[in-house]
């Protein structure tokens, strides 16, 4: 069970104030999600862990190398380039 105290801790440790209504709307809200985690409990632990349940084999494309840009052909279309290189915004002042 999730108490309000929860609730409010939770939010300090977000930084958020939150009126004593939403304390009462988060608290039910975290016990439903908690809810879900006991679901969870209740699944058997003897079932074969599967990655697709469909039979289906691998239909991505083969993982092959292929020749990239050249450096002039990347920054063709750049509006900002100096010596080779992409310009972009500073970022630091």
């Amino acid at each position: 069970m999730v108490s309000i105290e929860d609730v409010y801790h939770v939010s300090r440790l977000a930084k958020l104030m939150i009126t004593e209504e939403e304390a009462e709307k988060f608290r039910k809200e975290f016990e439903e999600i908690l809810s879900y985690f006991d679901i969870l409990d209740e699944i058997s632990e003897d079932v074969h862990p599967t990655f697709n349940v469909l039979s289906i084999s691998n239909v991505f494309r083969e993982d092959a190398e292929k020749d990239g840009l050249s450096q002039s052909e990347a920054l063709l279309n750049s509006p900002r380039k100096e010596e080779g290189y992409f310009l972009g915004p500073k970022v630091v002042e």
